[in-house]
């Protein structure tokens, strides 16, 4: 009863704060320009939150860490690294590059097919060392960071605008018909997650318990592995990467909510990431006036809070 009071007040202050993000400056002359740029904008930032949080807290779950998310092991840097590849190999002035829609599924493809290839001998193995994953992921993003800016130094400066707004989290310069093409994969996404979660209850057993209970954990990680990867792709061509949000937001999630059942983790992950990222974003466009970025911010206190993690675990 009391987690469900919970969700019911974060389901509150996510509708209020969204009318309050809709309503600052609207005006009977003004409703059409305003809506029709924030509409976009904020449910940008919803279905970025939502895909972030289900995301992160799927992740962890076939893990087994409270540490690791997708950005964390590179899978941003991943997709700015294909956008960098496609305007470099097919130019500017191809259609995978004008048409958002063309872009976003050749990209979202792409990351599947080597995400799905870079993790699956990991996973397979008989014995996962937590670290020598994230030791995994480091050298993968640092990696596709180190292309990235290699490539961007050959792109022609003029065209470099093309892909600057996928390298850097923005929440104002959003693509609407990017928005609403994104809204239908991202609830086949999160419904299937959902469907998989009585499975992923289990898997928090352990994988030994997992597997004697009748649960194929090897096909149930590829699963959970595969909607992981469509879930980042639609957050990052929405917003950009956001490296630390889904750490912050699923062990917040943990500690508010005394459950395991991930249905019900799901719903409150994903309403409390909206709450956090539609939240911050009012803060610092009305009370800091833009004299920062909502990423920095959540990039620092993720940032320390993910060494103080990785600190705790060491000293345990």
């Amino acid at each position: 009863m009391a987690n469900s009071m919970k969700v019911t007040l974060l389901a509150i202050a996510a509708a209020i704060i969204i009318a309050f993000f809709l309503s600052k400056g609207l005006t009977l002359d003004n409703y059409q320009f305003f809506l029709s740029r924030r509409i976009p904008k904020v449910l940008a930032m919803m279905l970025a939150a939502a895909a972030i949080g289900a995301s992160s807290l799927a992740f962890q779950t076939i893990t087994h860490n409270r540490i690791l998310t997708p950005s964390i092991l590179g899978f941003d840097s991943l997709y700015v690294l294909i956008q960098v590849l496609i305007l470099l190999l097919f130019g500017s002035a191809s259609s995978l590059m004008l048409n958002s829609k063309l872009n976003f599924l050749i990209a979202t493809l792409s990351m599947v097919v080597l995400a799905m290839g870079l993790f699956t001998l990991y996973f397979r193995r008989k014995s996962n060392d937590v670290f020598t994953l994230l030791l995994i992921g480091i050298v993968c993003s640092s990696l596709f960071s180190s292309m990235t800016n290699f490539f961007t130094l050959v792109v022609d400066p003029s065209e470099f605008s093309l892909i600057q707004g996928s390298m850097f989290a923005s929440f104002n310069n959003v693509n609407g018909e990017l928005v609403y093409w994104c809204i239908a994969p991202l609830l086949l996404a999160l419904s299937y997650l959902y469907r998989l979660s009585g499975q992923l209850d289990v898997l928090l057993l352990g994988a030994d318990n997992a597997k004697s209970l009748g649960i194929d954990t090897q096909r149930l990680t590829m699963k959970v592995m595969f909607v992981v990867t469509i879930l980042v792709s639609i957050s990052t061509a929405l917003v950009g990467p956001i490296l630390f949000f889904g750490l912050i937001v699923v062990s917040l999630t943990h500690q508010l909510f005394t459950t395991f059942n991930h249905r019900f983790l799901l719903i409150a992950c994903s309403l409390l990431a909206t709450v956090l990222l539609v939240g911050g974003q009012w803060l610092v466009e009305n009370l800091l006036s833009f004299e920062t970025t909502l990423s920095v911010i959540i990039n620092f206190i993720g940032g320390s809070y993910f060494l103080l993690l990785l600190m705790r675990n060491k000293f345990n």
